[in-house]
């Protein structure tokens, strides 16, 4: 037998799990509150599941909601990708104004680069860095509150959309004239001197701890805590303090100008991947297609730059 299926009742799905709400779902559709009421209705009935249902005075979705959502993305995505026209941007008239979170490691290497490149096909182009919080990234890309989400966060609800750019691996930095510098850089060396540990959400252990302690039995101190690799990087040539820093953030010129030496951390540490994050609403839209299209290809040539010039595990960084 042969059953329809109603695209639009799965658009409606997707808005009323995001909202979590029938009158937040019915601003975002444009529609009456009693109209998505009675969407709510047939959904419940197509999917033999409430979908949503109270708590408290909040609405929440059902585990079989939630589980059925990636899903219903991926299919509405599929759908855009059916219908988009490959036309080409008209870029005349257009002052688009693209506000974008992300950490200063990527700040650093990127803002100047991607704001070049995006003029380059609309002049008139701008770019916010919005500062890392500890709100909700999801919830930010959901409100339109940011345009697009670039980091490695393991927090992102399963609707938000993703791209891998880059993946970025940890090196330690250094005074010059340190006595690390001096002999092998081993675990046990490592862990001689006081570190310095960047977190966003003031977290003092992370990988590199894990990766001591479940391989040599070793614990470091970190005896310094800062928000931003620059900000950490900036008095540290006074110090014996290490400092670990994603090599996305390892500029030479910096280095040389600071006076610091980086070397590879003597670990067996995962690849940090990072990416871009967009809310569903914005996939087929053509200008944001744009921006994600020419982020891309700036870190693309960080990449290829950076691997040309990678160092070999017995060379140090200056």
């Amino acid at each position: 037998m042969t059953r329809g299926y109603d695209l639009n009742l799965l658009h409606a799905m997707n808005v009323l799990i995001e909202e979590s709400s029938v009158t937040g779902a019915a601003q975002r559709l444009q529609v009456s509150a009693a109209t998505i009421s009675r969407t709510l209705s047939k959904i419940r009935a197509t999917f033999g599941d409430p979908i949503l249902v109270q708590m408290g005075r909040n609405m929440v979705p059902t585990p079989r909601a939630l589980q059925m959502q990636p899903r219903i993305s991926r299919i509405l995505a599929g759908m855009h990708d059916l219908m988009r026209r490959d036309e080409k941007l008209d870029f005349t008239g257009i002052k688009p104004v693209f506000t974008i979170r992300a950490a200063d490691v990527v700040v650093g290497p990127f803002a100047t680069k991607l704001l070049q490149t995006l003029r380059g096909d609309c002049p008139d182009a701008a770019v916010v860095f919005a500062s890392e919080t500890d709100g909700d990234d999801s919830d930010a890309l959901r409100r339109a509150a940011i345009d697009l989400y670039i980091g490695a966060t393991e927090n992102l609800r399963p609707e938000i959309m993703r791209q891998t750019l880059f993946e970025s691996r940890f090196h330690g930095i250094v005074r010059a004239g340190h006595p690390i510098l001096l002999g092998e850089i081993t675990p046990q060396s490592l862990v001689q001197y006081d570190h310095i540990s960047v977190s966003r959400r003031s977290r003092r252990h992370g990988p590199i701890d894990d990766a001591l302690q479940e391989e040599f039995g070793l614990n470091r101190n970190v005896a310094l805590l800062v928000p931003s690799y620059y900000t950490a990087m900036q008095g540290l040539h006074r110090t014996d303090l290490i400092l670990p820093v994603p090599d996305v953030a390892m500029n030479r010129d910096t280095l040389d100008r600071l006076g610091l030496y980086a070397f590879p951390l003597p670990l067996q540490l995962a690849p940090v991947n990072v990416f871009q994050a967009w809310h569903p609403r914005h996939d087929s839209d053509v200008v944001h297609r744009w921006l994600r299209r020419t982020v891309l290809t700036v870190t693309n040539e960080w990449r290829n730059r950076s691997h040309e010039a990678a160092p070999t595990a017995d060379t140090l960084i200056h």
